[in-house]
């Protein structure tokens, strides 16, 4: 079987499960490029950490996470537009892709808050923490709730989830090149990670409303179906 998207045929990596010759089975042939990109950020994360966790001794570390970590946000919009273009969208990449960004992430934001870890001069403050865990933990829970009342897994990024993923790879960016940007002079790198600190922590309140909104909803259609199907049962 293949698939047809602008004009280019593309296999269905359905049908490389299994080679058609021999039949043995050929699991890494049912990866998509975009998982690919999506494991390979994954893996990139524990580099990453490495190099945050010893930037204080060497700024040559801090620039080698500043290059991972741009990698992996370009990475991020490749994948993203290759599952478009290549009609490659799957359930495996539609979990894949933000559990790569959110431990990307949690990491970085943890990391950039110790203060043996953290930037000089832009230490990343607690509460800023607290939020951005504190909300990914509060969509996790709401999945499992979802999965447990309604029996199947529901996996649909908002809007306002994108934005706020946007909103946080802008702010360790930024915490990351404080130190050059606050060369120019006036401190322009604390301040602005201080503006993005705020930014975030609102971005995180609007999508954590709009997830309890596309949670609810699930929730109230399967009560509905199910109270139509007790209703057909009964006549």
């Amino acid at each position: 079987m293949i698939y047809e998207s602008g004009g280019e045929k593309i296999p269905n990596p359905q049908s490389a499960i299994r080679n058609p010759q021999s039949g043995t089975a050929r699991p890494w042939a049912y990866l998509t490029w975009p998982n690919r990109i999506s494991l390979l950020r994954l893996l990139l994360v524990a580099p990453f950490v490495v190099m945050l966790q010893n930037q204080q001794s060497h700024s040559v570390y801090r620039y080698v996470a500043i290059g991972l970590f741009a990698f992996m946000a370009a990475s991020d919009v490749l994948d993203g537009y290759l599952a478009r273009r290549l009609n490659a969208e799957s359930r495996l990449g539609a979990i894949l892709d933000p559990l790569a960004d959110k431990t990307l992430i949690i990491c970085a934001v943890v990391l950039l808050s110790l203060p043996d870890s953290a930037v000089a001069g832009a230490t990343l403050p607690g509460w800023v923490v607290v939020v951005i865990v504190g909300k990914d933990l509060w969509v996790i829970a709401g999945f499992l709730i979802i999965f447990l009342l309604t029996g199947s897994v529901h996996v649909l990024p908002s809007g306002s989830g994108k934005i706020c993923t946007a909103g946080q790879v802008a702010m360790v960016a930024a915490v990351l090149i404080s130190p050059e940007l606050n060369l120019i002079g006036m401190k322009i790198g604390t301040h602005l990670a201080m503006i993005l600190w705020y930014a975030v922590a609102g971005l995180c309140a609007m999508s954590v409303v709009s997830y309890t909104h596309i949670g609810l909803t699930f929730v109230v259609e399967a009560d509905t179906d199910h109270a139509n199907d007790s209703e057909d049962e009964v006549l």
